[in-house]
């Protein structure tokens, strides 16, 4: 009798409260494996740690790891509640090719019809961009930035090879600087748009998980 190996889990990673409740309210149906929500912590060295110790469990050796949450844009005409694919992230510490965009761009855009999808670099600082800096980070060729899937991702791959992907929601750009997420329309445009995405992320754990030709 053939024993089927068990799936590899995926382990879906945010910063925020609010990033949490907008994923844990979404639709959890039609997950490939195993799924596991960690909420890391706000900053690059809390998402650090937080993936270092998750990783370290066994069960969760070999999980894809998706970074997601919500991001600053960086490029002109963008507007909260369009989506950042990420082709890779990058910071000081490292740059980290992400596995799957294209099929992340193709799921997102038929479950959010009429929302903007956006692919490039995803950038990270270790504290809140505004004004002028946006300009010198856009000048670097990123297209958006946050806090963590930067350090998110390098320390999935630091902890073993896996899959890795990164997707954030805008919540605010050049033209539409939020103040307090939540409290103005960007801010509950965007935590709609997060609550919508995991059959996108299932869809692409599934896909890894089918037989290579």
């Amino acid at each position: 009798m053939n024993v089927q190996p068990a799936p590899a889990p995926l382990l879906i990673a945010c910063a925020l409260g609010i990033e949490h409740l907008a994923l844990r309210s979404g639709d959890r149906g039609g997950a490939g494996g195993p799924v596991t929500f960690v909420r890391t912590g706000m900053g690059p060295r809390a998402a650090q740690r937080s993936l270092t110790r998750q990783l370290a469990r066994p069960a969760l050796a070999e999980a894809a790891v998706v970074a997601t949450g919500f991001c600053a844009g960086l490029a002109p005409g963008m507007h909260p509640g369009d989506l950042v694919v990420a082709e890779e992230t990058r910071d000081p510490h490292g740059t980290v090719p992400c596995v799957g965009t294209e099929l992340l761009v193709k799921e997102l855009a038929r479950l959010l019809p009429g929302r903007t999808v956006h692919t490039g670099p995803l950038t990270g600082s270790d504290h809140v961009v505004r004004g002028p800096e946006r300009s010198a980070l856009r000048a670097t060729g990123a297209i958006a930035v946050d806090m963590e899937s930067a350090a998110t991702l390098l320390s999935a791959v630091t902890a073993g090879e896996r899959p890795v992907a990164a997707v954030r929601v805008v919540v605010d750009a050049p033209e539409h600087e939020l103040v307090r997420i939540g409290t103005v329309r960007g801010g509950i445009s965007a935590f709609r748009v997060l609550r919508s995405v995991l059959p996108a992320y299932f869809e692409w754990h599934r896909s890894l998980l089918l037989p290579r030709r």
